[in-house]
């Protein structure tokens, strides 16, 4: 159960998955379920629309959501009428999704029910807050498709990486594909001072000298760098943060720059950087570096041998590839 007591020490985990149909939603229900006995209280939601009986985007048939006797879980009030458990509602907001109000209520029986929470990360990250006055110790939020913002540090303290079989059927680049993602989880975090000096600076360019002066570039953004807009800094710049998404067109027009090696590029955290493995990887053969401002903890890594189209990667060969690649726990749940 090292997973499980991993877990009960935050106080909310988001499970996010690399592609549709890596897992995420067995691995939710896998902890879900070994966290009924665990005498906490638990409440669980998601980021958008999740726990459709069939998925969306491959007609696949998916798991459904159990939410167990005593567990809270927030959902819209169209997927609230559709439950499959009785339940006592704490809280009716007036934050309307696609799919209605949202409802925060507390089982009293075992069941199913279909998830669909906030549709942007801060009504989710008020939510987690909400559920704190129910006694909740730890919330549970599962994402939707390409939506690694709720795995931010700022949302929630941890995260859970599903993967597998769906992003290919070799199990190598599957191992490659979660190796970028994880070496973005781990980049170093940026000096206390430069979080405390940069955390409120919501947009553009900026540039910070060896004295800790903070100073906006010319550049309102990294779309139109070499597009009529250049980053030149001062000579004793030493830190260059970037407010918005870090992007392959910003790697390579730093790595063509003489001070490539001689600055430090800063994030806000792993999911603004939406930069390729390739492109990253000649950033910092040039001597490129990336820091963030805040650092997300990865628990777990879970894989999926099983592809949507059919076809079924060796699942111990994909765990040990996996567990060899990454200094991160590797979990095949069905396996457990």
């Amino acid at each position: 159960m090292c997973l499980i007591d991993d877990i009960l020490k935050h106080k909310s985990v988001s499970v996010v998955g690399m592609a549709k149909n890596t897992g995420k939603t067995v691995t939710l229900n896998y902890v879900l379920e070994h966290m009924a006995g665990s005498g906490k209280c638990i409440a669980v939601s998601s980021i958008g629309v999740d726990g459709e009986s069939i998925d969306r985007v491959t007609a696949t048939e998916k798991p459904e959501i159990t939410i167990y006797e005593g567990m809270f879980f927030t959902t819209s009030e169209k997927h609230y009428q559709t439950r499959r458990l009785s339940a006592e509602i704490y809280h009716l907001s007036s934050y309307n999704t696609s799919l209605g109000r949202l409802v925060t209520a507390k089982a009293v029986t075992t069941g199913q029910v279909l998830l669909s929470g906030p549709a942007d990360t801060l009504h989710l990250q008020q939510l987690i807050r909400q559920h704190t006055q129910y006694g909740v110790d730890l919330t549970l939020v599962d994402g939707a498709l390409s939506r690694l913002s709720i795995a931010s540090p700022v949302i929630t303290d941890a995260l859970i990486l599903a993967t597998g079989a769906a992003i290919s059927a070799n199990i190598e680049q599957v191992v490659r594909s979660t190796k970028h993602i994880y070496n973005m989880i781990q980049l170093p975090q940026a000096p206390t001072g430069l979080t405390q000096k940069l955390s409120s600076l919501a947009h553009g360019i900026w540039e910070i000298d060896g004295e800790g002066a903070v100073k906006q570039t010319a550049v309102s953004s990294a779309l139109f760098l070499g597009r009529g807009q250049n980053l030149e800094l001062s000579q004793n710049t030493e830190y260059v943060f970037v407010s918005g998404v870090i992007t392959d067109n910003l790697l390579h027009y730093l790595r063509m720059q003489t001070y490539v090696d001689k600055v430090v590029l800063v994030a806000r955290d792993f999911t603004k950087i939406f930069a390729s493995a390739e492109a990253y990887r000649a950033y910092v053969r040039k001597g490129g570096q990336i820091q963030v401002l805040y650092k997300s903890q990865l628990l777990a890594i879970t894989i999926n041998p099983v592809a949507p189209q059919g076809y079924v990667l060796n699942s111990r060969h994909l765990q040990q590839a996996m567990q060899a690649a990454m200094e991160i726990p590797v979990y095949n749940v069905k396996e457990m």
